[in-house]
């Protein structure tokens, strides 16, 4: 889907439609998460518990490290 970057004021805005909207799940004065990537971004609904779980994942993956490598080969 190809959306135009609009300038409201000294900001820019992605303007959704409320077709996109309606399957994502979202509306006005909801929260979402944009993930950065190399000259791309993700757009999902926020979840509030997202830093709390990637804190316990980062926390296995460092705790367990040998493990993964090995499972990796």
């Amino acid at each position: 889907m190809k959306l135009e970057i609009k300038i409201i004021g000294s900001q820019a805005a992605l303007i959704l439609p409320e077709e996109l909207l309606a399957r994502l799940g979202l509306g006005g004065g909801d929260s979402v998460l944009v993930t950065e990537g190399a000259r791309s971004f993700t757009v999902a609904p926020f979840d509030p518990n997202h830093d709390e779980v990637m804190a316990i994942a980062h926390k296995a993956m460092t705790e367990y490290r040998e493990t993964f490598e090995a499972l990796a080969k």
